[in-house]
């Protein structure tokens, strides 16, 4: 009997040190980078190359290893008892064997590669990526038909699994590590919005960064040369979009590089200028158009400067390279810039802000999560919710802040105090 048990000691220490290497190469396969994983195959490393080949049919992959750990654990169990229900005839000794196999399966074949898998799952995994894929081609037939099983089973209860259909998509994947790193301290807060900015850019279109036609500087074409280049020199702006008769019959914009070099070239000084003559085409794009299809529209054209247009082709408003590039970095301020952000921190912790700042520049400023595909201005926000035009003195809470209407101009609420997050305690 001693024997046998002395026979039976390296025989189930050597399927738990097969067991442990299949939950090490499980849990370093899910836990693996794939940006890591991607970048080392580009540079020729082949562990790597496996890794992501095993990681394009996961399921497959997860299913073998589960199939293989499963197998060995239920073989190094069953030569266990055996033996054991030698030594200690009946019940006792199945309660002996499966109380050592236990502990012996937990704790050196699961616990203990685990841990070590997920502190080095990128080094774990491609270590493992040779044995792993072996596996995988010798179960994979297995795998298949169990998936066919699994499917057919879940179909039966209204459940059907679809695997070209990605759970979790790239950029809420991508956002959700930066959130996390930056809880962790391992991004700062300017990085985070920057990476998020650029996550966003699919997701909003024009019209929610636009400069809207109500704060536009146009131009009449009918006016005087000399009064055309005062009114340019005043305008702060190296782009200004010229009319004819109304508003919306948009002719040409005038470039403030181009107003010189012609000033510079003409023989009478202002009054010569032709001013149609240096007007550069408008570039009308829909109000629909999203943020990264107009950068890269930008780029392509080599242009920084775009009207923007309804559906009825009625003029909305313009948008910039610069406003584009703003929503990654921040805003971007330059010697003539005037500062108009139009938000105001009170010593309570609140904040007056105007009615026409941006629900994203607010969050931004203040790092809070206002609700930003409701509305693009704080006062569309408050309207939005509250339903109505507030008059002057009303207050709402919602989103676990209080706004409060200070005034309204119309029908535009033009000045508001909105409080600090409030506790949930606090909140109706």
């Amino acid at each position: 009997m001693l024997t046998a048990l002395l026979g039976l000691a390296p025989i189930v220490v050597a399927l738990l040190t097969v067991s442990a290497l299949f939950s090490a190469a499980e849990t370093s396969m899910t836990g693996a980078s794939r940006a890591r994983m991607h970048q080392l195959e580009r540079e020729g490393d082949t562990p790597a190359r496996r890794v992501n080949k095993l990681l394009s049919d996961q399921e497959t992959m997860i299913g073998a290893v589960l199939l293989g750990n499963n197998l060995i654990n239920i073989l190094a169990s069953a030569l266990a008892t055996q033996v054991l229900t030698t030594l200690i005839p009946g019940p006792w000794g199945v309660a002996v064997a499966t109380a050592a196999m236990t502990v012996l399966v937990l704790v050196f074949a699961e616990v203990l590669p685990k841990t070590v898998a997920i502190v080095r799952s990128d080094d774990v995994a491609r270590a493992l990526s040779g044995p792993t894929l072996l596996v995988v081609r010798v179960f994979g037939p297995i795998i298949y038909a169990i998936q066919w099983i699994v499917r057919r089973t879940l179909r039966l209860f209204g459940v059907k699994l679809d695997m070209a259909v990605d759970v979790l998509a790239a950029h809420e994947e991508i956002r959700g590590a930066v959130d996390y790193h930056h809880s962790e301290g391992l991004v700062e807060s300017g990085d985070r919005r920057m990476l998020g900015g650029v996550l966003d850019l699919s997701d909003m279109d024009v019209s929610e960064i636009m400069v809207h036609r109500k704060s536009m500087v146009l131009l009449d074409a009918g006016l005087p040369a000399r009064e055309l280049v005062r009114e340019v020199l005043e305008a702060q702006h190296t782009r200004v979009p010229l009319y004819r008769d109304e508003p919306d019959n948009i002719v040409g914009v005038l470039h403030a590089r181009d107003l010189l070099k012609a000033l510079a070239e003409s023989p009478t000084g202002v009054e010569g200028l032709d001013i149609a003559a240096i007007l550069r085409e408008p570039w009308f794009i829909p109000d629909t158009t999203n943020l990264k299809d107009q950068l890269n529209a930008f780029l392509k054209r080599k242009s920084h400067f775009a009207l923007v247009v309804d559906e009825y082709g009625a003029l909305q408003g313009l948008v910039t390279l610069e406003d584009i590039l703003e929503e990654i970095v921040g805003e971007i301020d330059d010697e003539h810039d005037t500062s108009l952000d139009g938000v105001r921190r009170q010593a309570d912790g609140s904040v007056n802000v105007d009615g026409h700042v941006t629900v994203r520049d607010l969050n931004r400023a203040m790092d809070w999560r206002l609700p930003e595909g409701e509305a693009v201005t704080i006062a569309g926000l408050v309207i939005h919710e509250a339903q109505m035009i507030p008059e002057p003195g009303q207050t709402f809470i919602f989103h676990r802040h209080r706004f409060q209407v200070f005034r309204r101009q119309r029908n535009q609420i033009t000045a508001l105090r909105i409080s600090a997050p409030l506790d949930d305690g606090n909140e109706p």
